[in-house]
């Protein structure tokens, strides 16, 4: 494909891929990855949340869920955002959209650390009137993200261990689902019931990732 078409049918990043494909180095190398500066985790609800429990509950999971990707980059977080809101595909039905950001100081990926914060942050953006309302989604935004090493100080660090205890916690709740499976260690404020969670009667099995889900033949 000549490299002028290919800009015409999709964009410079479609020109530099087929002149890649020629033999021709247009795309730079990176030897290591650019450092990280915000990351996100959200979902869709499997069924409407109604009631404040449950927002909570769902993004407690999100942000324990952001809070391990911190530690698989060892990375912290200085800023964080939860939301959640309705679907706007809803016709007549209230709509709302609640979000609030909170500052780490210091900086953290204690998954506790965040938890707290989302409750605060529901606490304090809840509707007061209008509704009965149905969130469809939430989520957490992790900003202002450094490496653990370079985390800035602050002059009323604490210096009784309280980081170290912090740290050997967290590794204990990584190490026992990495051995025994996701989500067989969590934080009371997810909850048991999961009513939020995602729905997923009809995904394709996972051959490549479970073995439960390989055929078997007989």
């Amino acid at each position: 494909m000549p490299a002028r078409q290919a800009r015409s049918l999709g964009s410079v990043v479609l020109e530099r891929t087929v002149q890649e494909l020629q033999g021709e180095a247009c795309i730079p190398l990176d030897e290591a990855p650019p450092p990280r500066k915000g990351l996100a985790v959200t979902r869709s609800a499997g069924t409407p949340m109604r009631d404040m429990e449950t927002v909570v509950s769902a993004l407690a999971a999100h942000a324990t869920r952001a809070a391990e990707k911190l530690r698989q980059h060892r990375l912290v977080a200085g800023t964080m955002t939860a939301f959640y809101h309705t679907s706007r595909f809803s016709a007549g039905k209230p709509q709302h959209v609640a979000s609030r950001t909170v500052k780490f100081t210091p900086m953290t990926s204690d998954a506790r650390d965040l938890v707290r914060a989302v409750r605060a942050c529901v606490e304090a953006s809840w509707p007061q009137q209008g509704g009965p309302f149905a969130f469809a989604k939430s989520g957490v935004m992790l900003d202002d993200l450094v490496a653990e090493a370079d985390r800035p100080r602050t002059l009323f660090d604490v210096e009784d261990g309280g980081t170290e205890r912090s740290r050997a916690v967290m590794q204990a709740l990584d190490a026992v689902n990495a051995r025994f499976g996701k989500k067989t260690m969590v934080l009371g404020s997810e909850g048991t019931a999961r009513p939020w969670d995602m729905r997923a009667e009809h995904r394709s099995p996972r051959y490549t990732t479970r073995i439960s889900d390989l055929p078997v033949v007989r």
